[in-house]
């Protein structure tokens, strides 16, 4: 339930943050966010289904091998894509993270880290 309360609250904004011809970099921040918060999402949710799957198939096995190795395959296949999904997000966000000078937060926050830093530069 609570992947599920997550999921609502994060999908209560639209993808796409601005209007038309009206967007910004920052927007284009934005959108890179919402996006890879919706992959990691649908990633997480079909990883799972795959893992029932999987499950079901070696549970249902009956002593045939072959179904067996399907089921395992599926289960191997799955926690390996899983695995780099989720390392891919950690080494991008962490590069992110580095190149906004440390701050940690979303990536839609970039834009107001650097609009802070030039502000206190030339305040």
């Amino acid at each position: 339930m609570p992947l599920s309360a997550a999921a609502q609250a994060a999908f209560t904004k639209p993808i796409v943050p601005c209007d038309g011809v009206n967007c910004t970099v920052c927007d284009v921040a934005t959108l890179a966010q919402n996006l890879l918060n919706a992959g990691i999402y649908f990633a997480i949710f079909f990883s799972a289904v795959l893992f029932a799957w999987g499950g079901f198939k070696m549970l249902t096995a009956s002593g045939n091998t072959e179904q067996y190795h399907q089921g395992r395959s599926i289960f191997t296949s799955v926690a390996v894509g899983l695995v780099i999904i989720l390392g891919g997000w950690l080494v991008v966000d962490t590069l992110m993270k580095t190149a906004t000078d440390g701050s940690f937060g979303p990536w839609n926050k970039v834009c107001e880290t650097v609009l802070s830093y030039f502000d206190h530069l030339y305040a």
